[in-house]
């Protein structure tokens, strides 16, 4: 630029300033900002003011269109061209490009988000340029009628043209045109290329995060589409078993998770519970738990846990557990003409049975014989069962290990202690009695979130 005359960006339609939307400089602004951006005598404070002021504005914005947009504003008296084109070979054969944007454009046109109304180009002076992948200044030169691109250049005479680089080749480039030879000092194109380049990884930057956005917005949907699909498969309404009053809580630690429970109508007026763990989280343990779920309803009617404990691990490990993952359970029959709860365990977290009243409350016991390997480890597992008669009074608490392995801020556990105390108190209905676990695990965690699917199902003997 140095002591050139440069008259100021034209106003009339079809400009450079018309289409980034900036107000035209005028002659004596245009001049003003030669000076300052002449190394030889402008003051580099205000050059430094004008370069912070840009900065800071960008970093504020988060659309690679208004970025753009703001940066050309910014450009535009300081380079004063007469023309400008950007191209693109992104995505593109060799040879071929388009031309994203223009101040011959009679439209703003957002590449991103209307690529089919960009002009794609093969050959000519414009594909010489960006697929050389150098910076190029052409102080004098006359295009050619034939060239593709005649339509961008005709009656410019010299121009600069700035590669911006991703992934090591010219993906992008910025031409800047004057209509006459020696438009602009080519002592001036270094800074330029550095920080046309800054620029343009910006507005990848912002891109990639759109990107982004777009990607984990479509998860989501279909994350909570998961869950809900995972929340119809648990049973709609509680049994209504003998004397038994239940309350039940689900809660997964993401959209969805592994979690399940589930009641079978049994011969004879018996009650089937079960209660399974599926390992890991998120969408491949809640595919898990719906296969689990399809399992278990293709049995045929039993009142022998042990039996149907071994059907599903047989079928987990046959077909649906090849990656690893596996599935701790606990399934129980309860008989409400003799009480009796006949239980088989596959390495899941032990229920706590409250027996009765004592004074203030009663004795906590573990139902944990019977135990065995979780489902899906191994295809020969076997599987015992026990039994338990409940009497009125009695409670039983079947719980998944996001209740006992919930932590605090501080990284401690809630631990099976914290919850034989809740579950040792009397308590007026199943209700209150899952208010009271619940509580006591949120005023323990604070406002730590749950690390784990929580899965609580009381039963209490009225």
């Amino acid at each position: 630029m140095g002591n050139q005359e440069l008259s100021p960006p034209a106003a009339a339609p079809g400009t450079l300033a018309q289409l980034i939307g900036t107000t035209p400089v005028t002659e004596e602004q245009a001049r003003a900002m030669a000076a300052m951006f002449d190394p030889a005598h402008g003051r580099w404070e205000d050059r430094l003011r004008y370069i912070v002021d840009t900065m800071r504005e960008m970093s504020s914005i988060n659309n690679p269109q208004e970025m753009v947009r703001y940066y050309a504003g910014r450009m535009v008296p300081i380079i004063q061209a007469n023309a400008m084109v950007s191209l693109s070979r992104r995505g593109m054969p060799e040879g071929i490009f388009r031309i994203t944007r223009s101040s011959r454009f009679t439209e703003e046109i957002n590449p991103w988000d209307q690529p089919e109304k960009l002009p794609v180009m093969s050959g000519g002076v414009l594909a010489k340029l960006l697929y050389g992948d150098v910076p190029v200044v052409l102080s004098d030169f006359a295009p050619d009628p034939r060239d593709p691109a005649y339509e961008f250049i005709k009656g410019m005479r010299s121009l600069i043209a700035i590669p911006q680089y991703d992934g090591g080749i010219s993906q992008n480039m910025i031409v800047h045109m004057w209509d006459r030879p020696n438009g602009m000092d080519p002592q001036r194109l270094p800074e330029l290329v550095w920080l046309s380049n800054l620029f343009g990884r910006a507005t990848n930057n912002l891109v990639l995060t759109r990107k982004l956005a777009e990607a984990y917005e479509s998860l989501e949907r279909e994350l909570r589409t998961v869950g809900e699909i995972q929340r119809s498969l648990l049973p709609l309404d509680l049994p209504e078993v003998g004397s038994l009053d239940w309350a039940t809580h689900y809660q997964t630690s993401r959209t969805a998770g592994g979690d399940y429970y589930d009641f079978f109508d049994l011969p004879g007026g018996r009650l089937g519970i079960l209660i399974a763990d599926v390992s890991g989280h998120g969408t491949p343990a809640a595919v898990v738990m719906a296969v689990l779920h399809a399992l278990a309803h293709q049995l045929p009617d039993s009142a022998e846990p042990s039996k149907v404990l071994s059907h599903l691990n047989t079928e987990l490990c046959r077909r649906y557990t090849a990656n690893g993952m596996f599935a701790t359970a606990f399934y129980a029959v309860y008989d409400p003409a003799t009480g009796q709860l006949c239980f088989s365990s596959a390495g899941h977290n032990p229920p706590r049975l409250r027996v009765g009243f004592a004074g203030e409350g009663g004795p906590v016991l573990s139902l944990d014989s019977a135990q065995g390997l979780p489902l899906g480890v191994m295809v020969e597992a076997e599987y015992e069962q026990a039994a338990v008669t409940l009497e009125a009074g009695d409670a039983v608490v079947f719980y998944t290990d996001g209740i006992t392995e919930a932590f605090n801020a501080k990284r401690d556990m809630f631990g099976t202690d914290r919850l034989d105390e809740v579950v040792q108190r009397p308590h007026a209905s199943a209700a209150a009695f899952m208010g009271a676990v619940l509580k006591a695990v949120g005023d323990f965690c604070g406002a730590h979130p749950a690390d784990d699917d929580r899965t609580v199902l009381i039963a209490a003997v009225r």
